[in-house]
């Protein structure tokens, strides 16, 4: 198992690939419908959506957990 001290990179890097993994299927399923290869190319746009998703995730969070804090203690 992975120590408790890696927990925000565990739960970033698990987050994004769900998030990426549900969005580009969605996005892709809408812009080209079932079509040959949908799956290739849907995990092609998971790949590159990952890559993006992941470093954005570690950025981005704790500003983002900050201001659920300031929102949500009001």
């Amino acid at each position: 198992m992975i120590s408790a001290k890696y927990l925000y990179y565990v739960q970033a890097f698990l987050l994004s690939g769900i998030m990426s993994f549900i969005m580009s299927g969605a996005i892709s399923f809408i812009n080209l419908g079932m079509v040959e290869h949908f799956m290739a190319i849907w995990t092609h746009a998971w790949i590159v959506a990952w890559a993006v998703a992941f470093p954005s995730i570690l950025i981005v969070f704790p500003f983002a957990r900050k201001l659920a804090v300031k929102i949500a203690s009001k």
